[in-house]
């Protein structure tokens, strides 16, 4: 082809196509690639995270008896001992993901960075089995971690993961554990179970099967809404790991002020009034 005009016109048509092609996945990382993971379930591969978002454990006010049951039960994790499933639910806002990823934080720096944090989005529940087979290859423990796990209509997903956290012929591999986190006790809302209760030929085993998914997880705790005198306790934690100075009688009545609009007290409202407060204060939250 000689035409300069055929070809201009053919390498236009060639640059054009090549914008429209998706952009190649980056590699998938490996287990030694890092501390933490999000496993991307389109391209069945682990994401490496370079910085996690997460507080430091000692921040964490109000909920120091599930702090140290988690502690513990991955400490005995770690150190290869046997160890349960953990389902953290309760209350909006108060510290069920942040306490995961401050305990693995805290945990990994007790051992030298040897325990992993996976974590896997809700709607990929259905390639769990995909997941665990990838990590099953490793010697590597890992903490796969699940936020705001809950089922709804006719999603079925949440049968495969009761197998695949116990039954299954496999079972869940010596070198996982699962954390996951929710607002509803049973993960499965409360009309659900009612509709199934009504419909059913035999009410009972259809109700059964519903909840039997929260029996799968041997740890359950529960996080409530933090009273007065706690959430004062989580501002004054955070202003004082941040130098921000503010007089306590002033802090607290700003504090007050903060949650009075957002209607309810929880570490998440404390840490958004933190970031509001050193935001007029000019200063970095480092």
């Amino acid at each position: 082809m000689t035409d300069p005009n055929e070809r201009a016109l053919l390498s236009r048509i060639a640059d054009a196509l090549e914008r429209l092609a998706p952009a190649a996945a980056p590699p998938a990382a490996a287990l030694e690639d890092g501390d933490a993971f999000v496993w991307h379930a389109d391209g069945r591969r682990l994401e490496a995270i370079d910085k996690v978002n997460q507080v430091d454990l000692d921040l964490l006010q109000g909920i120091d008896r599930q702090r140290d049951r988690l502690l513990e039960n991955t400490r005995r994790f770690a150190r290869g001992l046997p160890t349960n499933n953990a389902l953290l639910w309760g209350a909006r806002g108060t510290g069920k993901s942040s306490i995961v990823k401050a305990v693995h934080a805290t945990v990994n720096a007790e051992i030298g960075g040897l325990l992993a944090l996976v974590e896997i989005h809700r709607e990929d529940i259905p390639t769990l089995p995909f997941l665990l087979s990838l990590l099953r290859r490793s010697d590597r423990p890992c903490i796969l971690f699940c936020d705001d796990l809950s089922f709804d209509g006719e999603d079925a997903a949440y049968k495969s993961l009761k197998a695949v956290l116990e039954g299954g012929i496999e079972g869940r591999p010596a070198n996982v554990v699962f954390y996951a986190t929710s607002n509803r006790r049973h993960l499965i809302p409360r009309h659900m179970i009612e509709n199934e209760r009504s419909t059913a030929i035999n009410p009972s085993e259809s109700v059964e099967e519903k909840v039997s998914l929260s029996d799968r997880f041997g740890l359950w705790l529960g996080f409530h809404a933090c009273d007065q005198e706690t959430y004062f306790a989580i501002i004054e934690g955070y202003a004082g790991r941040y130098d921000l100075d503010v007089d306590r009688d002033e802090l607290r009545a700003q504090a007050k002020e903060w949650a009075v609009t957002r209607g309810s007290r929880s570490g998440r409202v404390a840490w958004q009034f933190i970031q509001d407060l050193a935001g007029r204060l000019g200063k970095q939250l480092t």
